[in-house]
């Protein structure tokens, strides 16, 4: 079979669209659904101080915020380990303790965040 170069042309493109199609659902079924964790990062700037000082007040919108993360504590670890967080001065290591010190009763005690458990 002889390929003409509008003929590669155009299995080529196919082959693109097709790759982008299966990289975009597998980005869908990522821990946070269709929006990336860096993407989510952006909802937790009210921790910002609280998730690098141990010590820091946790603010209630800080709170209100973490809490919608208690359902998907998978999303909560990715977000957290994010690079967007990384960059804001996250430790992940005290941001980790944040549900415990908002006092949240539905927090998920025990779940492994990477090399870090939630308190």
């Amino acid at each position: 079979m002889v390929f003409t170069t509008s003929k590669f042309l155009a299995l080529f493109v196919a082959l693109v669209f097709v790759g982008a199609i299966s990289i975009d659902e597998v980005n869908g079924a990522g821990e946070c659904g269709t929006t990336s964790p860096d993407t989510m990062a952006f909802r937790l700037a009210p921790c910002a101080s609280a998730a690098a000082d141990s010590n820091a007040q946790v603010s209630s919108q800080c709170c209100s915020q973490v809490q919608t993360f208690t359902q998907n504590p998978g999303c909560l670890c990715a977000v957290l380990l994010s690079n967007t967080a990384k960059s804001a001065g996250i430790k992940p290591e005290i941001a980790i303790t944040i549900p415990k010190r908002c006092n949240l009763a539905s927090r998920p005690v025990g779940y492994k965040c990477g090399a870090y458990t939630l308190p």
